[in-house]
């Protein structure tokens, strides 16, 4: 089973706006900590340090199986 994993940073401001960003996809979990490491001093990235999260995920593995009910 192959994963990735999927750095990305979230902006949360307390309104309906969040600014979210993909910083990148990575094959392992590492890599991904390390790439949050360079970035996580960057202009945006500074005044947010909890916003990252790295989430894993199977290739060729269908996440919504039954389409999108609200």
């Amino acid at each position: 089973m192959q994963k990735v994993y999927v750095l990305h940073h979230i902006r949360d401001e307390g309104t309906a706006d969040e600014d979210k960003k993909k910083i990148g996809t990575y094959s392992s979990y590492k890599l991904a900590e390390e790439a949050k490491n360079r970035v996580k001093d960057k202009s945006g990235f500074i005044d947010y340090p909890d916003g990252f999260y790295i989430d894993e995920y199977i290739i060729n593995k269908n996440y919504w199986p039954d389409g999108f009910v609200e």
